[in-house]
């Protein structure tokens, strides 16, 4: 089942997950799925990312046009907030994010279309995601905004942060060169 979120283009994927004695069996990830429900994406990545307390924060990453990467998140341990931030300027969305609880018990996704930033926030100690992408990682793209910027003004939920060295000197959203432009012809 997809789902739509408060901004039109993120979505949630809910799996249909199928259990007996044995366990449990869920479809991942489905082309044809997504397509039926309007969503063009062509995964040619995979990431993992593995973090051992909670309060750790891995983001606000993104590539810059033309690396553009939209994504598709779940988390396979633990539990994480994972958040899609409206980076296209003239979006009626524009700063705004959708902040999704994933976990591996909910095996809830969440679609991140080009355009957004993403982060994600362990909520508890040793959580993991993987995640598509459908575009490869260019060095010369990858671009990060300070999480405590107060533009964006997102609480994390905890008064002590894990960051890393590149997300703590990351440039606030003012002295970013995001270059993504919101097309209201494309976003229909």
């Amino acid at each position: 089942m997809i789902n739509e979120t408060s901004i039109k283009e993120v979505k949630i994927i809910e799996p249909r997950v199928f259990k007996d004695e044995r366990g449990s069996f869920n479809e991942v990830f489905s082309v044809r799925e997504l397509k039926k429900n309007g969503i063009e994406f062509n995964p040619v990545q995979e990431n993992c990312a593995f973090s051992v307390k909670k309060g750790t924060i891995r983001g606000i990453h993104f590539q810059n046009e033309p690396y553009a990467q939209a994504k598709l998140v779940r988390c396979t341990k633990g539990v994480v907030n994972d958040y899609a931030i409206d980076l296209r300027k003239k979006s009626p969305t524009y700063l705004k994010y959708v902040c999704v609880e994933l976990s591996e018990e909910n095996k809830k996704q969440l679609f991140i279309p080009k355009g957004f930033a993403h982060a994600v926030i362990n909520l508890v100690d040793n959580s993991e995601i993987e995640y598509l992408v459908d575009n490869l990682y260019e060095p010369t793209c990858d671009r990060s905004i300070n999480p405590c910027d107060k533009t964006l003004n997102i609480e994390w939920g905890f008064s002590e942060l894990v960051l890393s060295e590149k997300d703590k000197n990351a440039p606030s959203l003012i002295d970013s060169d995001c270059n993504f432009v919101y097309d209201n012809n494309i976003n229909k």
